[in-house]
């Protein structure tokens, strides 16, 4: 028997992946949703060609749009049924470069309020059984109609 949980559980991983494989970007870099609850989300991103900068480690703005959009799916999470949320702004700290394995989102609610949604995303190198902080994102999100 399922738990009653187990309903709402999938519903929240359904309502952000049906949005997800809308993101071309994502979808072309080969991103992965990894895990969806109330107020968070992970993603994965694999190492390869398309996600590197000149000296062949992750580019910065790949590990910020994955923190972007972690961040993003943990506000829409909270967002009512039948609106998105779009980015109003992010800062993204680079603590590190790294290249191979994959990259690693996880985007958390600060604040979700009726007109802005303020959230927090680590991204992690995960290489083998080897795993390191290479940056952190705030950022701000307002929840918008959806329009599809």
């Amino acid at each position: 028997m399922n738990h009653p949980d187990d309903a709402s559980a999938a519903a929240l991983f359904e309502r952000v992946n049906t949005s997800f494989v809308r993101q071309g970007m994502m979808q072309h870099l080969g991103a992965r949703l990894l895990r969806v609850a109330p107020g968070e989300c992970e993603l994965a991103l694999p190492y390869s060609d398309k996600v590197t900068q000149q000296q062949g480690g992750f580019h910065g703005g790949a590990m910020g749009a994955l923190a972007d959009i972690a961040g993003g799916y943990a506000g829409l999470t909270q967002a009512p049924e039948g609106m998105e949320v779009t980015t109003v702004e992010y800062k993204v700290n680079f603590l590190a470069a790294f290249q191979g394995g994959e990259l690693r989102a996880t985007g958390r609610v600060l604040k979700a309020g009726k007109r802005i949604i303020v959230t927090t995303a680590e991204v992690l190198h995960v290489q083998g059984d080897k795993t390191t902080l290479c940056a952190t994102m705030q950022q701000t999100l307002m929840p918008v109609p959806k329009t599809y």
